[in-house]
């Protein structure tokens, strides 16, 4: 049964102190007492969610990495929240409900694997790559059909913004949308710095909050001309911003370690203080 066939659901939030059943229905349940008795839930948007939705992903693969069962568990449930808040949001717009959403995946689990429903055979996973590739393919010319043309950069996978903005940016130079050398990757990442510089002179606190979009608009541009830098320089932006945040972390514990060898907490300290003990923890990773 195709998923437009189906009635939606808004499910029946839950009376008094909900048991920890492990039920999707008493799961669901609960969300839409949430969403009917919190006033946070009450709220979000399917927009304003997204961040989050983001960074459970990333936790998510960092607690699979670290191979602790109560972490991983912990962590697959922050996921399967996302999914059952953005299906309560949807079913209270009268658009869809997780019964669609299971649907819509089941059929296409089916359909991109013919090798293990139908008669087909692929003998190893590069073959089952290729014609999950051929299928996807199949289903964006489907869908252009339909009246929903394909955008030749479409294609770009999901992920972090440093990752997409990576990506756009191979993508458009294959297209020829590109400077041939670093120094016009330099040249825009100046402008749009100089732009942002721009936007923020002579501002008074109440104007930076009224004027908050068009100042979002130009830090993301300087960023996205600072991968493109990166990019010319072969580098990954999301490995290179990662290495920084974890030496940021590291040269942070060590100051937060040295103040505890005095007896101090990093909030009983101050800036120059901290600036100092910053400075020895370069010397520190100078001595490694």
């Amino acid at each position: 049964m195709s998923t437009l066939d189906t009635e939606i659901k808004t499910p029946e939030p839950v009376q008094g102190l909900p048991d920890a059943s492990g039920q999707l229905e008493d799961l669901l349940a609960l969300m839409a007492r949430l969403r009917a008795d919190c006033p946070w839930d009450k709220k979000q948007t399917n927009h304003s969610l997204i961040p989050y939705a983001i960074e459970e992903a990333y936790e998510l693969g960092e607690a699979v990495q670290n191979d602790d069962d109560e972490d991983i568990k912990g962590e697959l449930g922050d996921v399967l929240l996302q999914v059952v808040f953005h299906c309560q949001m949807y079913a209270e717009q009268g658009r869809f409900d997780i019964n669609d959403v299971i649907t819509t995946l089941q059929e296409k689990l089916v359909r991109r694997h013919p090798h293990v429903f139908e008669a087909e055979t692929l003998k190893d996973d590069v073959a089952v790559k290729e014609r999950w590739d051929e299928i996807k393919a199949e289903e964006r010319q489907a869908r252009e059909a339909r009246g929903k043309p394909t955008r030749r950069l479409d294609s770009i996978k999901a992920g972090s913004a440093l990752m997409q903005a990576q990506d756009v940016q191979k993508q458009a130079s294959k297209l020829g949308f590109d400077w041939e050398g670093i120094s016009g990757a330099f040249d825009k990442l100046d402008e749009e710095i100089a732009e942002l510089k721009a936007e923020l002179a002579d501002t008074s606190k109440a104007d930076i909050k009224a004027n908050i979009r068009e100042i979002e608009k130009e830090l993301g541009d300087c960023m996205f001309a600072l991968v493109n830098v990166a990019r010319k320089l072969n580098l990954d932006a999301e490995t290179a911003t990662l290495t920084c945040v974890h030496k940021f972390k590291s040269r942070f514990g060590y100051i937060e370690a040295q103040l505890a060898e005095v007896g101090k907490r990093l909030e009983d300290s101050d800036i120059t203080e901290m600036d100092a003990l910053w400075e020895a923890a370069k010397r520190h990773e100078r001595s490694q």
